[in-house]
Order: structure tokens, then sequence, then C-alpha cells
């Protein structure tokens, strides 16, 4: 197997561009992956980097070895996979990604579960709402909500994900209840606003009558923090466009109403992402498809609840 680790080894530090990094992601030390470069190199008769004290580049050779060692490793990972299957006891460490609010409420709560039924399988979770590079980053599977960019990875799409415009009591009595969109912008309500990396302007995407709409909407405050933007909800600072599972206890409670029932906001995508070498490993497929079947009925009884909030607003 050591060649296969050395091929391993090369393809990281290709992917990520750098001999410390992949390293550390391979858990040895930047000498001894050096050296695995160093003996692959001079195994090829080829340079594979150029490097210099700032830099490390992959050469021509560099690209077309990574193309072909790409295929082998794929090949040996599919037949493991394979072998895997066939006995039934998928083992090993997943290193899983999630945005904060996707994992603390939909994987967390569900992983000492999956790890009852997988005791082999050990989970490495991290969560964060920056944006993930799964292939770089050495990441099994990645789950990921919102509108996807073309890539090479395998998706899996989950299911729908209701959002909500919603403000607390307080703001309403002091504002007024907006009926729909339009009515955001006339009446100039404060709309809390969620700052994407890059972002220039704030758009609410809604659906009305006559098929979704955006309205550039305009508030006191913004933040990249979801659980901020709910906190100045509840504290009646303004209106905000949340994912339903953010905000449902609040709902329930009453200390958050929704609001512009009429135009409501177009519901968003979760989905899981994986490396395409990774899609057949069954430890990565017993994780998403526990993690899909948890998801997807957590998201129906959401469905459900606000819509029951919906026509309380309405009557």
């Amino acid at each position: 197997m050591s060649y296969v680790n050395t091929l391993r080894m090369f393809m990281r530090v290709y992917e990520l561009g750098s001999m410390s990094a992949a390293a550390r992601d391979q858990r040895i030390s930047p000498a001894v992956a050096s050296a695995r470069i160093m003996e692959l190199e001079r195994h090829l008769g080829v340079r594979l980097f150029n490097r210099t004290t700032r830099a490390l580049n992959a050469t021509e050779h560099g690209r077309l070895f990574y193309e072909g060692a790409l295929r082998i490793v794929e090949a040996i990972e599919a037949a493991e996979a394979a072998v895997m299957t066939a006995a039934q006891a998928p083992k090993g460490t997943l290193f899983v990604a999630a945005p904060l609010g996707v994992g603390r409420r939909f994987i967390a709560p569900h992983v000492p579960a999956f790890k009852r039924a997988y005791p082999d399988i050990d989970i490495r979770l991290r969560l964060s709402d920056r944006v993930i590079d799964v292939t770089g980053e050495g990441l099994d599977l990645a789950f990921h909500l919102g509108a996807l960019a073309d890539s090479d990875l395998k998706v899996k799409m989950i299911a729908d994900c209701p959002r909500v415009l919603c403000a607390a009591p307080a703001y309403i009595a002091r504002r007024g209840m907006p009926e729909d969109g339009a009515a955001l912008l006339a009446q100039k309500h404060d709309c809390l606003n969620l700052r994407f990396p890059g972002a220039k302007e704030f758009q609410w995407t809604l659906q009305t009558a006559e098929g979704p709409k955006r309205f550039e909407i305009n508030g006191p405050f913004e933040s990249d923090d979801g659980d901020v933007l709910t906190g100045w909800a509840l504290d009646g600072a303004g209106i905000v466009l949340k994912p339903i599972f953010e905000v449902a206890e609040h709902l329930a409670s009453g200390a958050l109403v929704p609001v512009a029932v009429k135009t409501p906001p177009l519901p968003t995508q979760l989905a899981c992402l994986s490396p395409s070498r990774r899609f057949r490993d069954p430890k990565v497929q017993h994780f998403t498809d526990f993690m899909i079947k948890e998801c997807r009925e957590a998201l129906t009884r959401l469905h459900d609840t606000l819509e029951a909030h919906q026509r309380e607003a309405e009557a």
C-alpha cells in the first residue's frame, strides 16, 4: 500500500498547493511528505512541482501525472468500497461539514444514533457558515443550504426548506403588519439583512401572483451571523427572512409571527455534496442515507407547522 499512499500524498499536495497543508491533511510531518514527493520524482525521472520559498506549482508532468493518479486511486477506492459493501461492515472516519444552523438542528442531534447503528464509523463534524472547499479540505461530504454552484461534486438533493418572513409582536405594534412584499417597500419597514460574502445589495425573492419577484430591501442592521439576526428580530428591531427550522420554536411560542404572508419567500434547497471518488464509499452512503431520512422527516413536520402559522396570521 506504500505506493498508493504516496499517490494519495501527491494528489493532496497537488490539490492544496502546499506541502505543509497536505502533510497536515494526511497526518504526517512536512519532512515525510517532502521525502515522499522527492522519492516519487526520482522514480518517475521528472520534476512534478516547481518549488520556491513562496509557492509550489505543478509542472506539466505533474498535471499529467495527477490525472492518471486520480483514476488509479478512484479505481482502488471503488474496489475497496465494493468489498466493504459486500462485507456489510463499513468502518473508518468520516469528515463532514455543514452550515451552523443545519448542523446544529439536523445533523449533530442524530450523530449519536448513527454511531449506535454503525459503531465502527467515527464522525468528525465541522460546522461553519463560510464557503467550504469540499475537495480541497479533504471532506467526505458536506451539507449545503441554498443555490448550488457548478462543480464536479456529486449532489444528492434532500428537500426544499421552507422559509418565512417574521417579526416580533412589539415591532408589528409599532410599525404595523405588512401584507406583502410591496408593503415592505412602500411602508419602509426595517428589514434585517444577512450579509453574504461579496454581497453588494440585499434582495428577497418572494412568491407573488405574477410569479417569483425580487424586492430590494433596506434596513438599519446587517450581520453575517443568522443567529444575530434572529436575536434582533426577537428584540423588535425589524423583519427577518429565515429558514423555518431556525425560528420554529419562536413561532410556536408567539415570540415571532409571520408577516407579508401574501408573498411568502421561495423555499431554499438543502443538499448533500460529495467528491466523486468518495461518493460510493459505504461510510458516505450510509451516513448520507441516514441523515437524509432524518432531514426530510423534520422538514415535513416544519412545513406543516409553518402553514398552520401562516393561516393564523391571515385570519
